[in-house]
């Protein structure tokens, strides 16, 4: 089905703007030629600005998976504490243990976030060495108190602190330098609306130095690696050209709307959506509500549990029929629960379009 624009609300892949794909357009360049550094160099105030840092900003062409791959053989010297809340922090655990780095686990329930002063007793039991934790969790629309979360694991001396911001950056405030985050990741599909295939990252000089004086980082996926050749404009493998050249374009877009611009928007369509599913079930009486508690929701991501007897899928598959596209319930939750992805280049007039609808066909499935 051939959708119209501004009706493409997963929680990514995000909608892309017809400029951004059109800049892919251009001719491709020698990846190791002056074109090159030069389209690197132009593109770091960009994304220094969207990251909230002083730091070289690492252009990875792999999904965010990498970065976290690249996070946990870089950053874990003895054990790693995974702070789960969903599916997507959990996949740090389960990179941990696909690259033979010792973890615990320290899970809440999904759709809830992690409090700080249990994370640091949980930490002082253990032997920890680095913490990772996902700021805006995609499969539950929480979002973690990242500079909290820091400041309490901060109390504990030679710790790295790995964040997962993949629907954060770009559509949160996520200020990297002011926090003092270790590494922090996202990917190019989510919030700052890009086509599908790049990863970018930060880490700070305390992680480079841990990360040369470990064995076993790997090659495609070494974080050293890439501040390498940042220093040189350059990437340590081939990199996906015309990608940059979309890069180039939203930057742009960006710039003008500007960062706070930018996360406004978000704030505003996630407070409209909660807004709407306590009015929509109050007045019909349903049992329906947003799975993350008030001041830990995420600005670009809603999860929404449905009542019992309404299927996520259900209402899935009646949205696409209807010309329009939202999540599904992740993993465990995908039978009772929706979500609607408010991010990338969404307005919030775009949204209430989505509502309207949603409206319908939960009257419809329900009876009511």
């Amino acid at each position: 089905m051939s959708l119209s624009p501004g009706r493409f609300f997963l929680p990514g892949p995000t909608e892309v703007h017809p400029s951004v794909l059109e800049a892919q357009a251009r001719p491709v360049i020698g990846h190791r030629g002056p074109e090159m550094r030069a389209l690197m160099e132009r593109l770091q105030p960009g994304l220094q600005d969207v990251f909230r840092t002083r730091r070289p900003v690492m252009v990875s062409t792999s999904s965010a998976t990498g970065l976290m791959e690249g996070a946990v053989r870089g950053g874990v010297r003895r054990r790693l504490l995974c702070l789960v809340n969903g599916a997507f922090s959990e996949r740090f655990a389960t990179i941990a243990a696909g690259c033979g780095v010792p973890h615990e686990i320290l899970e809440v329930a999904w759709g809830n976030v992690h409090d700080p002063g249990a994370v640091a007793d949980r930490m002082a039991a253990g032997s920890f060495d680095a913490v990772s934790l996902v700021h805006s969790e995609t499969s539950t629309g929480a979002l973690n108190p990242v500079e909290s979360l820091v400041e309490a694991i901060r109390q504990f001396p030679d710790v790295q602190v790995l964040v997962d911001s993949v629907t954060g950056i770009g559509g949160a405030p996520f200020l990297t330098d002011e926090w003092g985050v270790d590494l922090v990741l996202t990917g190019s599909q989510k919030a700052l609306a890009l086509p599908p295939g790049l990863a970018f990252g930060v880490a700070s000089e305390a992680f480079l130095e841990r990360a040369n004086s470990l064995e076993g980082r790997g090659m495609y996926l070494d974080v050293v690696g890439f501040y390498q050749q940042l220093a040189k404009s350059q990437t340590p493998t081939t990199p996906a050209v015309t990608l940059l050249y979309a890069l180039e374009e939203q930057l742009k877009r960006i710039e003008a709307e500007s960062m706070e611009g930018r996360w406004a928007r978000h704030g505003e369509m996630s407070r409209r959506t909660c807004d709407w599913v306590d009015e929509l079930g109050h007045r019909l009486e349903l049992d329906l509500h947003v799975l993350a508690p008030e001041g830990g929701r995420s600005p670009t991501v809603t999860c929404i549990r449905l009542p019992v007897d309404l299927e996520g899928p259900r209402v899935v598959s009646a949205m696409r029929e209807r010309g329009w596209v939202i999540g599904g319930g992740y993993g465990k939750l995908k039978p009772n629960c929706i979500r609607i992805g408010h991010m990338g280049d969404h307005t919030v007039e775009q949204l209430e379009e989505l509502l309207d609808v949603l409206e319908q066909v939960i009257r419809k499935e329900t009876g009511t």
